[in-house]
């Protein structure tokens, strides 16, 4: 059982309409955004951790309320543990039936859907890469800056993105001469690095299997369409950018037909600033009309 509480708006613009729905006992609150005129295809955003439906800087709002305002409906909720939901946190990798139960929900809301595209940030991106091949409602995915982290794969893409950086920096330099930084301590910290990144993950079973090789397992499975969006000042990004360097079969199947990748190289993980949070709008408005 739901309750649900409409706001009022004018004739001419999307509505929006906050309700709760159940999941296993708990009450999860979710906001529904319905253009005048709804499309056949909706789009559901999935939260990642440690975030609520509304994003960080708005982000989740202004897409919303982007993507409406362009015709496609927009179903935005916390899953359990998550923002102002009740239950447990169970983590991105079981929440399958919170974003079963929350597409049930958003096509009985909206009865001129058709098919749905799953839009996620960080881990939210991978929970849906690890859900979409299982439902035929979804046919679109759209990823930004996916979580593939492992231990190795964090330190590698650390000390290839960061830490040799600033061996080559003269302000890294400079404060190390001066006594501000301590040389033990980096060095500590270079060890360690180097340690993690020659550590293989241990398999026991599929859930612990290595997460960028079940995530591509899983998107290959997918036959939808696929956004990718990738920042260019995002440690997560870079860690991405060389799992799939390094892995031919990330690389045939992020190259087939049915992907499109937009490139930011200037934005952060969360895309902080408005121009970056409205070319990531602009985009999955453009993409979403070109299939």
């Amino acid at each position: 059982m739901s309750s649900e509480r409409a706001k009022v708006r004018p004739a001419n613009r999307p509505d929006e309409q906050a309700f709760v729905f159940e999941c296993e006992g708990a009450m999860l609150p979710a906001v529904l955004h319905r253009p005048v005129v709804s499309a056949e295809r909706g789009v559901l955003v999935i939260v990642g951790g440690p975030q609520y439906r509304i994003g960080s800087h708005r982000q989740f709002v202004h897409l919303s309320r982007g993507l409406a305002a362009a015709g496609y409906p927009v179903l935005r909720f916390d899953y359990r543990g998550m923002g102002d939901a009740e239950g447990e946190l169970a983590g991105f990798e079981r929440v399958d039936t919170e974003i079963r139960l929350a597409i049930d929900v958003f096509v009985r809301k909206v009865p001129t859907l058709r098919e749905v595209v799953l839009w996620g940030l960080c881990d939210a991106a991978s929970a849906a890469i690890d859900y979409a091949w299982q439902d035929p409602r979804v046919r679109g995915l759209v990823l930004l800056n996916p979580w593939v982290r492992t231990e190795a794969g964090e330190a590698r893409a650390y000390l290839r993105h960061y830490y040799f950086g600033r061996l080559v920096d003269r302000g890294f330099w400079q404060r190390l001469l001066s006594g501000r930084v301590n040389p033990l301590r980096a060095a500590g910290s270079l060890l360690d690095l180097l340690h993690r990144a020659r550590t293989r993950n241990q398999v026991v079973d599929d859930r612990s299997l290595d997460l960028p090789v079940r995530m591509v397992r899983d998107l290959k499975r997918f036959q939808g369409q696929v956004l990718l969006v990738l920042s260019g000042q995002d440690l997560t990004a870079d860690e991405f950018r060389d799992v799939v360097a390094g892995s031919p079969q990330w690389q045939q199947t992020l190259n087939r037909h049915s992907t499109t990748r937009l490139d930011l190289p200037e934005a952060n993980h969360t895309f902080s600033r408005r121009e970056w949070r409205d070319r990531v709008s602009a985009g999955t408005v453009d993409w979403l009309r070109a299939w």
